[in-house]
């Protein structure tokens, strides 16, 4: 009795713990690439533009006009790359669904034989797909994990990737401007905290990965350091020809 009540808790244990991540949804990859661009493009922007010794004004105005600029191109070039993603997978499954309906004893045995190849018994496996190519729709599920390696019911979004970049992005490339909004006059500042915000998101991804947190963000840092401190040269050799 002792040993069945064990064997329960660890299967309970196992069911709870033995979870995972959602790494097909459209809304990380997006949301994270949307921040650290925002903040890395913005930051950029306004220390190239504030090495060429040029007004607090034009500084902000160009730090807001990169914001808003930035956003819209991500969550529409998100959009539209998600969108045609999504369309060229349902165009697939729809190759894959009138070969089911026409063809299905050939399906059948195309998923048997694959199931052969990663070693289950030919006599099985045929049941198997047997049993599986029953139900049109289940079938339709089965050949597109096996054969295009997708799961006809998680499908990312356009909507999702394009409002995840967008409020992402603004939100990364509105830190180096929020000092310039509260009113400081030089741009130390708003480089402090664009930097201690990319440290910030470097952590942050290092939850859903497997890297160190301070790893990755060192790493966001220096990245991000490294193209404000390039622009800015710029900025100022660009100034210096100018003027």
């Amino acid at each position: 009795m002792a040993i069945i009540e064990t064997e329960a808790a660890l299967h309970v244990a196992h069911r709870d713990n033995h979870t995972h991540r959602d790494v097909n949804g459209g809304w990380l990859r997006p949301a994270v690439f949307g921040a650290m661009d925002g903040l890395v493009s913005n930051l950029a922007l306004m220390t190239g533009v504030a090495g060429g010794a040029v007004s607090q004004q034009t500084i902000v105005i160009t730090g807001l006009a990169g914001l808003a600029a930035g956003a819209f191109s991500m969550a529409a070039g998100e959009y539209t790359s998600v969108a045609s993603q999504r369309e060229l997978v349902e165009a697939e499954l729809d190759v894959e669904r009138r070969e089911l309906r026409k063809h299905p004893q050939d399906e059948e045995d195309e998923l048997a034989a694959l199931y052969v190849a990663r070693g289950v018994e030919p006599e099985l496996a045929r049941e198997v797909a047997r049993q599986l190519s029953k139900d049109p729709e289940q079938a339709l599920e089965i050949h597109a994990r096996e054969e295009l390696g997708i799961d006809p019911g998680d499908l990312p979004s356009p909507l999702v990737a394009a409002v995840s970049s967008f409020g992402s992005f603004a939100l990364g490339a509105l830190l180096p401007v929020l000092p310039y909004l509260l009113g400081a006059t030089a741009l130390w500042p708003a480089l402090l905290l664009a930097l201690a915000g990319l440290f910030g998101c470097g952590a942050v991804v290092a939850k859903v990965t497997a890297r160190t947190w301070w790893y990755s963000g060192l790493r966001q840092l220096a990245l991000g350091g490294a193209a404000a401190g390039v622009t800015y040269a710029l900025g100022s050799l660009f100034g210096t020809a100018v003027g």
